[in-house]
């Protein structure tokens, strides 16, 4: 689905936006049954946690880098709409794919509960200026359903935030809990954001509950400090 000017301007004015049934049926289901080359089905994890020990060292620990070993996953970083909107966002045809993840979440593996952070410390060495030049535009494709119960990510609106300095990278735990919004959506859900927004990774609130999402972020070509899988991500 192409994401429309409204919802790229939604990202400049609340720091982010949600565009459900972003990927085409076909694509989303192929991508599903990639899946489980890469990561263990759902009720196969559950039936036996011991059996899969990484995920429980951190809560990075499913997190599997592009590119995967998986064509059905690996073409949806660089799936025509989600190009599309990076070039209109950036402004530019001259972008770079800075980053792709493939991530997995399994409740009871571990605490996935965050504080409140801005993701510019791992993916450029300066901070974003405020006018909006050099913005990098960092996305979550939901490869399953997401609800309160599974974990969703959640997002402070920069309405919240726009008096914080863009220097103040992170918060204590609990600060904004009563200012989130909760991102939820089907399978096949695109999140956009802005590197200089605040949002946090939760918990899983229910037993048995998974979570896959690829994350791909793009920036513009010229721009040789931004990046991830780079420098950048040494910074701290």
């Amino acid at each position: 689905m192409k994401v429309s000017d409204a919802k790229l301007a939604e990202i400049w004015d609340r720091g982010y936006t949600v565009v459900e049934n972003f990927l085409d049926q076909e694509s989303l289901k192929a991508a599903q049954e990639a899946l489980w080359t890469i990561h263990p089905k759902p009720e196969e994890y559950f039936a036996e946690p011991d059996k899969y020990p990484k995920y429980a060292k951190s809560q990075f620990a499913g997190i599997h880098l592009f590119p995967f070993p998986a064509w059905e996953i690996n073409r949806l970083c660089v799936y025509p709409d989600l190009i599309d909107a990076a070039e209109r966002f950036l402004n530019t045809r001259e972008i770079d794919l800075y980053k792709g993840e493939l991530w997995a979440k399994y409740s009871g593996a571990i605490n996935y509960d965050q504080y409140h952070h801005r993701d510019y410390r791992n993916h450029t060495i300066v901070v974003p200026r405020e006018d909006g030049t050099n913005a990098q535009m960092t996305t979550f494709i939901l490869l399953s359903d997401v609800t309160d119960k599974d974990g969703p990510t959640k997002v402070v609106p920069l309405s919240e935030t726009r008096d914080v300095p863009i220097g103040k990278a992170a918060t204590k735990f609990g600060t904004y809990f009563d200012k989130e919004v909760s991102i939820e959506g089907p399978a096949g859900s695109l999140m956009i954001y802005k590197t200089d927004v605040f949002h946090r990774g939760s918990n899983f609130t229910a037993p048995n509950r998974s979570r896959f999402a690829v994350l791909t972020d793009f920036k513009t070509r010229a721009w040789r400090w931004q990046g991830k899988l780079a420098w950048p991500d040494e910074s701290e």
